[in-house]
């Protein structure tokens, strides 16, 4: 009777050994996933930079009123330009930017 109550004993806590290391392994494999979102925004932030960048650069273009924003690739352009002329300058700037996979040109033409 003694050896039955042993072989649970050690069944039990062969148990709780099994389940806290499957438990440690589930927990680690969700860990990276805070550094791949760090380096996106740090490549989305870049790539915004590198989008105003070209738009500062254009000849033609006034970027004072011009917002970018970018998410894996994909550029949105908003605010406003004094002339229709500039918002397609500004949509064709932005899309001439390396690393740039779409832009959506929610510029508006605003009166003086």
């Amino acid at each position: 009777m003694k050896s039955v109550n042993f072989l649970k004993a050690i069944g039990g806590v062969a148990a709780v050994v099994f389940a806290l290391n499957v438990y440690a392994q589930a927990s680690d494999t969700a860990a990276p996933a805070a550094p791949a979102a760090t380096s996106s925004k740090a490549a989305n932030r870049a790539l915004t930079k590198q989008v105003r960048r070209a738009l500062a650069k254009t000849k033609g273009l006034e970027p004072t009123r011009i917002y970018t924003k970018a998410v894996g690739g994909a550029v949105t352009l908003t605010g406003s330009v004094p002339e229709q002329g500039q918002v397609d300058l500004a949509g064709t700037a932005a899309q001439g930017v390396a690393g740039v996979t779409s832009v959506s040109n929610k510029l508006t033409v605003r009166s003086n």
